[in-house]
């Protein structure tokens, strides 16, 4: 007799593949959009952000321009422990230095923000929306004539889950917060 072997999914389980894509792609963010720490900004489902909570009411937008933009996430599972852990790491070049946005800086440092980025590719990454985001700032004049006078942003936060993308009715609500 047959012993019964009963399969179970398990819900994490993988339950699709991908194509390959087309070579139709950018790298780097066009825009950040920063906003204070609030509770839960978005509902998520699947990874898709599909509502904001209406708690967040004021949303503020940098405009991105040039190749020192970008986020790098790494998912690390660990079976020893049984966890996963997503390191976000944002670098954000603001070019000019000026005493409001150095105040902004330093507040944007003291506190516990959060942010949404849009990539060259129209993707709405949400960032930090866990814990919020520790953010480094580098203020630099530059010692040459063509040398960045600005400020170097580093962001970094940790959750369980690569970033959730903004669906197209949760971007129009966003951005109207703007």
């Amino acid at each position: 007799m047959r012993p019964f072997i009963k399969k179970f999914i398990m819900v994490c389980d993988i339950t699709a593949g991908r194509l390959k894509p087309c070579k139709n792609s950018l790298g780097g963010l066009g825009k950040l959009y920063l906003f204070n720490f609030v509770e839960h900004p978005f509902t998520v489902a699947s990874g898709v952000a599909t509502a904001i909570n209406p708690l967040l009411t004021d949303v503020f937008e940098y405009e991105l321009e040039g190749d020192g933009n970008n986020v790098a996430e790494s998912l690390v599972s660990d079976r020893n422990t049984g966890t996963a852990l997503n390191t976000q790491t944002m670098t954000i070049v603001l070019k000019k230095i000026d005493a409001t946005t150095s105040a902004q800086l330093n507040l944007l440092a003291y506190g516990f923000p959060m942010a949404v980025v849009k990539d060259r590719n129209g993707i709405y990454h949400a960032i930090g929306v866990d814990d919020g985001i520790d953010f480094t700032v580098a203020q630099t004049t530059g010692g040459a004539k063509g040398e960045l006078n600005g400020y170097t942003l580093t962001g970094v936060s940790t959750t369980g889950s690569l970033s959730p993308k903004l669906d197209q009715t949760t971007i129009t609500a966003f951005l109207a917060l703007v």
